[in-house]
């Protein structure tokens, strides 16, 4: 890969990108650092704009450190956060790490990769380390950091554990002695923090690739799983396709350059095409749904996502497989019941406040019928079709 193409597409900004070129210039295999914290157990394409930039720099024979933030994790990334995270435990760390392992690896050549845990070294840490961490910065330049500043002005609470986060993250540079470090734009603060900490122990500091922060579904914030805006990429390959077909016209091409490898001079051609409007939006978005699918299943896969697509979103009919649910006759099968206990218990939607929003946008129907009322009583048919936004459907049938 061109090493212009390699620090700029996919990439918000490099920290120093004149000593990172030289670096890799040299032909030396650079050690590279992600860290990441298993708050949750799955990856999205977020997640995956920066993996994707590990791999590539990987193809060029540089070995990735992935650091498991089992301490990190416990306590939070306050990043961008306006209130103090509620910390998780243990098990609860080490359960999602093992999920998002098994999807990293789907993403980024596992021969080339390093695991560690935090634990390996801080696990050993005594209070007269902590002393010695906390010493070498100060509460001044912990609240330059802006999601900070804004909770201190608002005399919303800091934890100090919040305030020994970006200490921990930088520390784990020093730790393995890392040259590089990735993240997203959000975690500058953090990653210039172990490029500080490590100059001040006396190593070379790293240099800092960032990646710019995908938006999600809504078409406003960044893909985030607490917002319920995001693709993930072990999604169903029609679900994956669907979500990415619902994507507001505006982040096409952002999705094309930071999560496909669509050549830089289609692209052009592309947002011209857009541009003059010499081309539907909608064949752009399906050829970007092609790229994506395959890229997480396989081009055969894509095609018939595809195909479904267009069999239920644009021919009106109904999927080609979908599940069955078995009801208790005894229970459904004769007196009329709400429509959010059946949304619930098929497991459809996830509390009664979601079934109302889905209610009150239109966004449910009983064999076709348009729900119009969250109390609405509903008598259910043995085989009766029950749809809840765009892509999710059940088949209600009686047990025998």
């Amino acid at each position: 890969m061109d090493l212009e193409r390699l620090l700029t597409r996919g990439v918000a900004e490099t920290i120093v990108k004149e000593e990172l070129s030289r670096k890799i210039s040299s032909g030396q295999p650079l050690r590279l650092k992600q860290g990441f914290d298993p708050t949750r157990p799955d990856i999205h394409l977020g997640h995956a704009v920066g993996l994707r930039k590990l791999r590539q720099f990987q193809n060029l024979g540089h070995q990735v450190i992935l650091i498991v933030g089992d301490w990190t994790a416990q306590i939070g990334d306050p990043s961008g956060q306006s209130a103090t995270r509620r910390m998780l435990s243990a098990e609860e760390v080490r359960a999602n790490a093992q999920a998002y392992l098994q999807q990293f690896f789907k993403i980024v050549d596992c021969q080339r990769t390093e695991v560690r845990w935090q634990s390996e070294w801080y696990d050993k840490f005594g209070l007269a380390d902590v002393i010695k961490l906390t010493s070498k910065f100060t509460v001044a330049q912990m609240l330059v950091r802006e999601d900070f500043a804004k909770r201190y002005a608002a005399g919303s609470p800091i934890a100090i554990t919040e305030l020994l986060y970006p200490l921990l993250q930088a520390y784990d540079s020093v730790a393995i002695r890392a040259e590089v470090e990735f993240g997203g734009i959000d975690q500058k603060f953090n990653i210039l923090a172990g490029r500080e900490l490590q100059r001040l122990v006396g190593q070379e500091p790293q240099q800092v690739v960032l990646v710019p922060l995908l938006v999600g579904t809504d078409g406003v914030n960044a893909m985030s799983q607490s917002r319920g805006n995001y693709i993930g990429i072990t999604e169903p390959a029609d679900q994956m396709y669907g979500k990415v077909m619902s994507l507001p016209d505006h982040v096409m091409m952002d999705y094309f350059e930071w999560v496909t490898d669509v050549p830089d001079e289609e692209l052009a051609e592309m947002k011209e095409a857009l541009l003059k409007d010499k081309v539907n939006p909608r064949d752009i978005k399906m050829r970007l749904a092609r790229e994506i699918v395959s890229q997480f299943h396989s081009y055969e896969a894509a095609l018939e996502a595809e195909e479904e697509f267009k069999r239920v979103f644009q021919q009106r009919q109904l999927p080609s497989e979908m599940p069955t649910l078995y009801l208790d006759r005894a229970r459904y099968g004769v007196d009329a019941v709400p429509i959010t206990t059946v949304m619930l218990e098929t497991g459809l939607v996830k509390s009664r406040s979601e079934a109302k929003r889905m209610i009150v946008q239109g966004g449910v129907r009983l064999d076709g019928r348009l729900i119009m009322e969250e109390g609405q009583l509903v008598v259910i048919e043995n085989g009766a079709i029950l749809r809840v936004g765009k892509r999710r459907f059940v088949r209600l049938a009686f047990k025998d």
